[in-house]
């Protein structure tokens, strides 16, 4: 079967499949590892090469042309965020979205991750405001994906 039927197969199946519901979970960097990691493992095994064979990931990558899976998942979470924003009525997902605790305050220690805070921490406290915005919104979402590139380095 040649790579670019694979590679089709894997694009419009796999990752979507793999990636199902990531647009609502906080991204770490433990999880975006977890990620790059099996989609390297399914990778080599479409190309057919073993660890041991020794090649970079960078190689597989050009021969393959398939889409990194953390710039899928955060491209998916862009676009959720954006249309969360959007919504007009009193739906669930906006009021968990903008939900706060009674006491307003977190438990003591380091602080989970939540879904909210890599957006504020690319467009501010206002990402909600600004999101409603379409096309504004549509042309951040670069700057967003880039963020999670430098956090994989």
């Amino acid at each position: 079967m040649p790579i670019s039927l694979k590679r089709q197969v894997y694009d419009q199946c796999v990752l979507p499949t793999m990636t199902y519901g990531w647009q609502t979970w906080s991204l770490t960097k433990a999880t975006t590892q977890k990620l790059r990691v099996a989609q390297r493992a399914m990778v080599r095994k479409i190309l057919r090469i073993k660890l041991a064979d020794r090649v970079k990931c960078s190689e597989i990558r050009k021969r393959t042309q398939i889409q990194d899976i953390v710039d899928f998942v955060a491209k998916q979470k862009w676009k959720w965020a954006g249309h969360v924003a959007r919504l007009k009525d009193n739906r669930w997902t906006l009021r968990v979205t903008e939900w706060q605790p009674r006491n307003g305050k977190r438990s003591r220690g380091r602080q989970a991750r939540r879904w909210r805070d890599d957006i504020v921490k690319k467009k501010g406290n206002t990402w909600s405001r600004d999101a409603r915005d379409r096309n504004e919104w549509r042309r951040d979402v670069e700057g967003y994906i880039l963020q999670w590139m430098d956090r994989a380095s």
